[in-house]
């Protein structure tokens, strides 16, 4: 049986370590050296940044964390809206997020009102992107996975449509998340219709898997959280 485990200061630091020796390792990121990791890290290999975001982002000349942390709150905002705060953090090695004890639910899910309604494909694919993201990160904190993805289209006009799809295994990785909301984003014919909401959320939920987290200082000065 193999595993993966990352160790560091923080959950997307955990998380980016878990990924650097799959299928079968343990990978510690220091204090000390977690800001020169997130500098040296292609942006499509964090955390949280689709292919869309991660396309939009290289368009921008934003090809490492270092260009990343380059730019200003102000900057981001302006391209990513509110996941704009996120990279912001990110690229300075920063997370917030706690880590906590799960309790059983029977959906999690995330959606997005606009304060003007969306036109354009490629913006409506963006912020789809993003909401699967915080659907992501609601799943990795209440530690479950869903079968069946349920995607929510609100038209400017309030007419409001749903499609789902279930899966035979159960799902939680932003890319799959993403895919699957994507397809049936296109399956639903705009007819040249603006969007005010989108949202996504995952049922049929692994409630079984769903386990205490314990958080324990392992360096000096230092919480340290495993992934």
């Amino acid at each position: 049986m193999t595993a993966t485990a990352g160790v560091s200061i923080n959950k997307f630091l955990a998380k980016m370590a878990s990924g650097q020796n799959k299928p079968n390792g343990l990978t510690v990121i220091l204090p000390e050296d977690a800001i020169a990791f997130v500098e040296q890290l292609p942006i499509e290999k964090f955390h949280g940044i689709g292919e869309v975001t991660a396309a939009k982002m290289h368009s921008l000349g934003i090809h490492t964390g270092a260009d990343l942390k380059e730019r200003s709150l102000t900057e981001l905002t302006h391209h990513f809206g509110k996941a704009g705060q996120y990279y912001y953090k990110i690229a300075r090695a920063e997370d917030d997020r706690p880590v906590e004890a799960n309790r059983v639910r029977k959906s999690v899910g995330a959606e997005t009102s606009f304060a003007q309604d969306l036109s354009d494909v490629g913006q409506m694919l963006q912020e789809l992107e993003q909401i699967a993201q915080i659907v992501e990160q609601r799943l990795e904190k209440h530690k479950t996975r869903g079968r069946t993805l349920t995607l929510k289209v609100k038209f400017s006009d309030y007419q409001q449509l749903t499609r789902s799809k279930t899966m035979l295994a159960s799902i939680s990785e932003l890319s799959t998340i993403f895919e699957i909301a994507k397809a049936l984003f296109e399956s639903i014919e705009l007819e040249n219709r603006s969007i005010r909401l989108l949202g996504i959320s995952l049922s049929n939920l692994d409630n079984a898997k769903q386990t205490q987290v314990i958080q324990l200082p392992l360096f000096q000065n230092a919480d340290i959280t495993w992934e």
